[in-house]
């Protein structure tokens, strides 16, 4: 009887434990269609963005677009994109998550 018990307990385990297995890359597959939708949009200039193209960016909402365009007007154009780290409220971090979104144009 023990025996059988055994053998049940294990025939359980194995059964739930393939269902992870099994299961898990397709839940970790749909992630990565979202993405490529993000990267085909052509990145914003960050020396000619408006307030509104900079908040369709994400991770940048209203308050951080104001922030980079009080930066640009006082201090003129972004030489490039690691001057984003003067803006308040934007770290090494922030800025690695938005260099997909953004470019500074070379001046003609």
């Amino acid at each position: 009887m023990l025996a059988r018990s055994r053998i049940v307990t294990a025939l359980v385990f194995v059964v739930a434990l393939s269902a992870l297995v099994f299961t898990a890359p397709t839940r970790a597959a749909a992630p990565a269609k979202a993405a490529p939708a993000a990267t085909d949009a052509k990145p914003v200039d960050l020396n000619t963005a408006t307030s509104a193209q900079l908040e369709a960016i994400p991770g940048i909402g209203k308050s951080l677009a104001e922030r980079i365009l009080a930066f640009r007007e006082k201090n003129g154009a972004y030489a490039s994109l690691d001057d984003l780290l003067k803006v308040q409220g934007i770290g090494e971090k922030s800025l690695e998550k938005l260099r997909p979104y953004l470019v500074v144009a070379k001046a003609r």
